[in-house]
């Protein structure tokens, strides 16, 4: 089977199209359309299906991408071990508009001849991410387990940084005008949060939030994009929803989006990592001391129960 054939499905699959694959992989697109053609004729099923958005996998194509994914691996590693001190440092990140990616852009920016690969695992229990690491498929994950004593043998899961929370509202909104808001303030307000993954680390956070404040959450129905939810708060009078203060939303301007900070306290979701216990990349030495430089936060913020700290 042709490994750069399964090294480009993995990389479509993650990224969700094809062109941006290519130009990652450094081919054009109507190759790596040919590679996953061949693939699929070899494996007799279709992999990906067309969207408007770029492609989505089939059935068949989760099923098939984790073994994908662990001959990729196993490739890199072998690769590695006749190129020692060569390897890029491979990391998940929830989003490429989360902080996490953001403030690791930040770090390369500050030593570009740093090797990062910043990758974007399409799971939603953090548990499936760990077990990515314990695989080799990726040296870091930011992911959080809220009970860290189950990670397996060899895996530990270290504090990062803490992302501030902010509230973001169209120009409609009640509380639209404010400078800064207390979790006082937002009672009472509905605070649209549309997909959350039941079992997820952010789950737990947004259950500690509401009982802690007394804030109304509302995960109702799909996620459709942000684009929708951008849409959504722009043309609303009561809708609201929350959003790290580093994540990088664009919207147009005739959408008039504010972004408030929250105080008194502020509200902090704590980004960890989940590492190699023993020998983990070497580049992530420098990417923990970069997370260590950042701002602290001020002492009365509020984090959920299960956050770790350096």
């Amino acid at each position: 089977m042709d490994t750069e054939a399964l090294r480009s499905f993995v990389r479509a699959a993650e990224l969700g199209q094809f062109r941006t694959a290519a130009d990652e992989l450094g081919v054009t697109q109507q190759a790596i359309s040919k590679r996953i053609a061949g693939l699929e004729r070899e494996l007799e099923v279709r992999l990906f299906t067309r969207t408007a958005r770029g492609v989505e996998l089939t059935r068949d194509g989760h099923t098939f991408l984790p073994h994908a994914r662990g001959v990729v691996a196993s490739v890199e590693r072998a690769l590695t071990a006749v190129r020692p001190g060569a390897r890029t440092l491979r990391i998940d990140v929830l989003g490429l508009r989360t902080a996490q990616a953001v403030i690791l852009h930040e770090y390369w920016r500050s030593r570009p001849g740093s090797r990062i690969d910043v990758v974007t695992l399409k799971v939603t229990d953090p548990w499936e991410a760990v077990a990515a690491v314990a695989a080799g498929e990726v040296d870091a994950t930011f992911r959080t387990v809220t009970d860290p004593a189950g990670l397996p043998p060899g895996i530990r899961m270290r504090h990062a940084f803490d992302s501030p929370v902010e509230l973001l509202v169209g120009p409609k909104h009640p509380l639209a005008g404010a400078v800064s808001l207390t979790p006082r303030q937002l009672r009472k307000h509905r605070i649209w949060v549309p997909g959350i993954a039941p079992g997820s680390e952010w789950a737990d956070f947004y259950d500690q939030l509401v009982t802690e404040f007394d804030l109304r959450v509302d995960a109702a129905g799909p996620h459709f994009g942000d684009e929708v939810l951008l849409d959504v708060l722009a043309e609303s009078g009561d809708v609201a929803t929350l959003v790290g203060a580093r994540d990088r939303y664009v919207w147009p301007e005739h959408q008039d989006l504010r972004r408030i900070p929250i105080a008194s306290p502020s509200l902090a979701y704590p980004v960890s990592l989940i590492l190699p216990s023993t020998n983990p990349h070497p580049e992530l030495r420098g990417v923990l001391a970069h997370f260590a430089s950042l701002p602290r936060l001020p002492e009365d913020t509020w984090v959920p129960s299960w956050a770790t700290r350096p």
